[in-house]
């Protein structure tokens, strides 16, 4: 270069510097963090893992569970964590209020709460079998005949409260391996009965979810092999719900399920 050519650039830069203009090139704007709103039960509040956070009320929300997981994966920043162990589709309503026209992303874990689920897996755990068969037989009559329209209202109040938001349902893992043989009375075919519920759980969830037009998340493949009685439990047998390792599993499932192109 010449040194005609080097006192042009020179003077340039010194010009640029003088009126705060910068020679190097704009760099790319940050993408906005996508406002994060986590609603449902406690398999979404994180039961029984990891430490209660000190503003749960009761709700049993903790450090570990799947929408802290996800808070800052995919830009994703979570704002209100309000899911609450025990909640049933009714509880929801309470939970609404943390939504807003700003919600871009919504996590959505319900429905196990209004089938009498716990109470079947109670009975097949610690009374006879013909009491296990009925328990299930009841759940089961609740799934297909009571839940549908629960849902449904469920899944629209959401989508009033939150109108341009993604939502993401996620179903409930199979909580035994009955190849892993009995667990309490749970006899290995009272397991698979148990199981074959979980699923009819979770496809009438799914419906629900495809009626509304929402994401619907299945965890069933993650949890194969890591029931509460697998040699690797991914279920806690104090509290039939995921352990730190099932934990992370919903996480995963949830972050590969929602689509970035319907985050605004």
């Amino acid at each position: 270069m010449s040194t005609s050519a080097r006192l042009a650039v020179a003077a340039i830069g010194t010009l640029a510097m003088g009126l705060g203009l910068s020679l190097a090139a704009p760099a790319s704007a940050a993408p906005d963090e996508a406002v994060y709103d986590a609603l449902g039960d406690s398999y979404a509040a994180g039961f029984g893992a990891g430490t209660v956070l000190g503003d749960a009320a009761g709700c049993s929300r903790t450090d570990t569970a799947p929408p802290v997981r996800l808070d800052g994966r995919k830009r994703i920043a979570l704002d209100d964590f309000v899911a609450c162990s025990g909640a049933t589709t009714a509880d929801l309503a309470a939970q609404l209020p943390a939504l807003d026209a700003d919600t871009d992303l919504v996590t959505l874990t319900i429905g196990g709460n209004d089938i009498g689920w716990t109470q079947a897996i109670g009975a097949c755990l610690l009374l006879d079998d013909p009491t296990c068969a009925q328990a299930v037989a009841g759940s089961r009559l609740l799934v297909q005949g009571l839940l549908p329209a629960r849902l449904d209202a469920a899944f629209s109040a959401v989508g009033t409260a939150a109108p341009d938001a993604h939502v993401v349902v996620t179903g409930y893992p199979h909580l035994f391996t009955p190849e892993a043989g009995a667990f309490g009375n749970a006899s290995p075919q009272e397991q698979e009965a148990l199981d074959e519920g979980a699923d009819l759980l979770n496809a009438t969830i799914r419906a629900a979810a495809d009626r509304h037009g929402l994401v619907y998340v299945d965890v069933v493949k993650k949890f194969d092999r890591h029931g509460v009685n697998a040699a690797d439990p991914w279920v806690d047998p104090r509290t039939f719900h995921p352990t730190l390792e099932g934990q992370e599993a919903y996480a995963a499932a949830l972050t590969a399920g929602i689509r970035p192109q319907r985050l605004r």
